[in-house]
């Protein structure tokens, strides 16, 4: 299927490891030129390398915390216009209402939607100018399923999906797309890391398995790439028609319809 992003430039926070960097891969095999985000520069750099080695594209890296107005504002002025926006930086909490202090729901506030608003407000314009693109948020089935020991991570992943179909209506007459993936299990390294931490380097596999039967479902991870090539499918010409809604990519564990 050909996608048509040959030649477009993309912008994916988070881009440096795990579901970002896979749609990254995903994406410069179709052709696009990538910005890589991540707070890790020099891990950002090896990437865009090899990326641009592999794939014959231009890739570079932008160092920046996008929780912070200064992280998006650098992102922002490094970019220019752009075609392709993946807002993908987050990650999981685990506290109880009870107890989480308001700088930790500050922080995931500012990183999960704050995020969103900011590179929204710099780079729409750049989209307007080059007459159209695409946003796509991955926020979480946590979403509108939410796990109980997570509850800031629920709530701002709520917001953001929510803030993607509020910039879809504002944006929609300018040829501007957005949509919102909610992805389910997908193995990342930071669950990697969780799970050897929790049952050992001999039990960690047994460990995510459990994990994945709890779920239901097709009762196992996705691999990062099986979300990577829905988000490029939303990106892309083959998506036109596509804007203001929320996909969820979880082998069936959402219990609703």
């Amino acid at each position: 299927m050909e996608l048509n992003l040959s030649n477009k430039t993309a912008v994916i926070t988070g881009g440096t490891v795990g579901i970002g960097l896979a749609i990254a891969e995903a994406l410069a095999a179709e052709g696009c030129n990538l910005f890589l985000i991540g707070r890790d520069g020099s891990r950002g750099e090896a990437e865009a390398r090899r990326i641009a080695g592999q794939f014959g594209v231009k890739a570079s890296a932008i160092a920046a915390d996008v929780a912070t107005a200064a992280g998006c504002e650098a992102v922002i002025a490094a970019a220019g216009d752009i075609d392709i926006l993946i807002n993908n930086a987050g990650t999981g909490s685990n506290e109880t209402i009870a107890e989480a202090e308001d700088a930790k729901w500050q922080y995931y506030w500012d990183l999960h939607v704050m995020a969103a608003v900011r590179l929204a407000r710099g780079l729409v314009p750049g989209m307007k100018r080059r007459g159209g693109g695409a946003i796509v948020h991955n926020a979480s089935i946590c979403a509108v399923q939410p796990l109980w020991y997570e509850p800031i991570y629920n709530t701002t992943k709520a917001a953001l999906m929510m803030f993607s179909k509020t910039l879809a209506n504002e944006v929609v007459g300018d040829n501007i797309r957005v949509n919102t993936v909610n992805p389910g299990l997908v193995l990342t390294p930071d669950w990697i890391k969780t799970a050897k931490q929790i049952a050992g380097e001999d039990g960690y596999e047994a460990h995510l398995q459990a994990v994945a039967d709890e779920a239901g479902g097709m009762k196992r991870f996705a691999a990062p790439e099986e979300v990577a090539r829905f988000v490029a499918f939303l990106c892309s010409d083959m998506a036109s028609y596509s804007t203001g809604s929320t996909y969820f990519v979880d082998g069936g564990w959402l219990k609703t319809v």
